[in-house]
């Protein structure tokens, strides 16, 4: 069995580009508060560079405009695009618009395509992904209470969600909701395209959140609580089969957990720069503090935290490419809760070290602490990750006969002497 750990030259030509180009040309850029359709005119010089390099809306098939990477190279290229909050919206893949092309792609119509994911693709629209609601556990998307009701050639839809991305900016919004209440909990759900300005689909609030505490209406990357009453959407607005919503979901769920660890992961290397520049210049106590054994162990960890990390991430991607994602299910779930840890840690430990400058505006630290935080529960909260590796790996074990440990010292003597009793007996009388 061969194992490989070198990159494609060709395609290490195409990470050093993105590299130098996000760190250039897009990290300025958070330095500028900018509304939405400020931002939008600034990057598309940058956009346009991008497609020019063929890199564009790199996460779908060559048929469909992309280019058919893989889900390793993918992962490549987000630990660069990661590093800022921007970087997948110059190259168009942003989350929730990458997931949702990917569900338009797969299991979109003709005519589906042709009015959704075209535009979705080319970046004239946004979108949004309604799953989450306001009353029922994001943790258990089994209960989800939102409803579309079968009304002659119509769908009906009723519900209420919360902290919905992009809801606000959206030309549509793909809507979970149940369809066959007394259905198996897992054939309950379907997905329905709504445009925006459907009667009865309205946005209530944009939220403020530990990431942006103060509301920002109509920005990208904003979230919203949102209200259907009444919503009625044509019959081919379902997306997929009835019944299959939970089916559709995971063609985003798989790449896009494997993205988000990247992601944190150029964000988590972002702040380890930082952490280390500032340990070698800092003066303390008649020394630097890179002088220290504490911080000199932050480092260390830090940086043996983020190889895990990444080797972990890579081989999940490995396995989705070589055996699809239902094999890799159990490294994806690894990542989603060490990935996150690790986002969080090395950022901590950045912000400790600078103290209150770290802790100010003056540094990106506090803004990409206040982001990682949410890398717990997006995509899955961490312990329904764990819970779900755990009982994979316990799907191996079975109880011991007799109830005696397998490695019981005294049963494995007794079963020892009689296996090498001939052998023993020999050397005795030899002796």
């Amino acid at each position: 069995m061969a194992w490989e750990f070198s990159t494609d030259p060709e395609f290490q030509k195409h990470l050093d580009w993105m590299e130098q180009f996000v760190c250039e040309e897009v990290w300025p850029l958070e330095t500028l508060e900018l509304t939405w359709p400020e931002l939008r005119h600034v990057i598309l010089p940058l956009q346009r560079e991008v497609k020019g390099r063929g890199l564009w809306a790199t996460h779908l098939s060559r048929e469909l405009g992309g280019q058919g990477y893989g889900q390793v190279k993918l992962g490549l290229m987000h630990e660069n695009l990661g590093t800022s909050p921007l970087g997948p919206l110059v190259f168009g893949n942003q989350a929730p618009d990458s997931g949702n092309s990917e569900i338009l792609a797969v299991s979109g119509t003709p005519g589906q395509k042709l009015r959704w994911l075209e535009p979705l693709l080319a970046g004239e629209v946004l979108s949004a992904f309604a799953m989450t609601e306001v009353d029922t556990p994001g943790s258990d998307p089994t209960q989800l209470a939102t409803t579309a009701v079968l009304d002659n050639d119509e769908w009906v839809i009723n519900g209420h969600k919360g902290f919905i991305s992009n809801a606000s900016l959206a030309g549509f919004v793909i809507v979970v909701a149940v369809t066959d209440p007394e259905a198996e909990r897992h054939r309950r759900v379907s997905q329905f395209i709504v445009p925006s300005g459907t009667p009865g689909m309205r946005v209530l609030r944009d939220l403020g959140s530990m990431e942006e505490p103060s509301p920002r209406p109509g920005y990208y990357a904003s979230h919203a609580e949102m209200v259907f009453e009444d919503v009625r959407v044509p019959k081919e607005a379902m997306l997929g089969e009835r019944g299959a919503g939970f089916a559709v979901a995971q063609v985003r769920l798989g790449p896009g957990r494997i993205h988000h660890c990247m992601r944190w992961l150029g964000q988590a290397r972002r702040a380890f720069d930082m952490l280390c520049e500032r340990s070698v210049h800092r003066q303390v106590q008649g020394g630097v503090l890179a002088d220290k054994q504490t911080v000199r162990n932050w480092i260390a960890d830090s940086a043996a935290e983020m190889h895990a990390a990444r080797l972990m991430t890579l081989h999940a991607a490995w396995i989705a490419d070589t055996q699809g994602f239902k094999a890799a299910r159990k490294e994806i779930a690894y990542i989603k809760y060490y990935g996150a840890r690790v986002l969080h840690d090395v950022i901590d430990r950045a912000v400790q070290a600078h103290g209150s400058l770290g802790f100010s505006t003056d540094l990106p630290l506090e803004a990409m602490y206040r982001r990682a935080r949410a890398a717990r529960f997006y995509d899955g909260p961490d312990e329904v990750h764990r819970d779900s590796v755990a009982r994979q790996i316990l799907r191996g074990y079975a109880a011991p006969a007799g109830a005696v440990p397998s490695e019981h010292i005294p049963t494995r003597r007794e079963e020892a002497r009689e296996r090498f009793a001939d052998l023993l007996e020999s050397v005795t009388a030899q002796s």
